[in-house]
């Protein structure tokens, strides 16, 4: 455990980002997993509903650092092409 003040306050503010970032991750995933769901089950209307919240929690993610733009950019390509590719 830290001694110095400053140090103590890091561990917390560490501790709570964690847990923020966490959280985050956890809810992208979960709508990726509904996009998922959605186009693998054929229906257009709730995949493109679930398209528009999943990349926009994606945008969000890079905006706050919890994930790479490529790598948001790659999954975002990733989901388009999965949707046009529904009929």
């Amino acid at each position: 455990m830290p001694n110095i003040k400053s140090a103590k306050k890091r561990v917390k503010v560490t501790a709570i980002k964690a847990l923020q970032n966490q959280m985050f991750k956890t809810n992208l995933k979960t709508a990726l997993k509904k996009f998922e769901q959605a186009a693998n089950a054929g229906d257009k209307a709730a995949a493109t509903e679930a398209y528009k919240v999943a990349v926009s929690k994606f945008d969000k993610a890079v905006a706050k650092g919890t994930m790479h733009i490529n790598a948001a950019a790659r999954k975002k390509s990733q989901l388009t092409v999965k949707l046009n590719a529904m009929n």
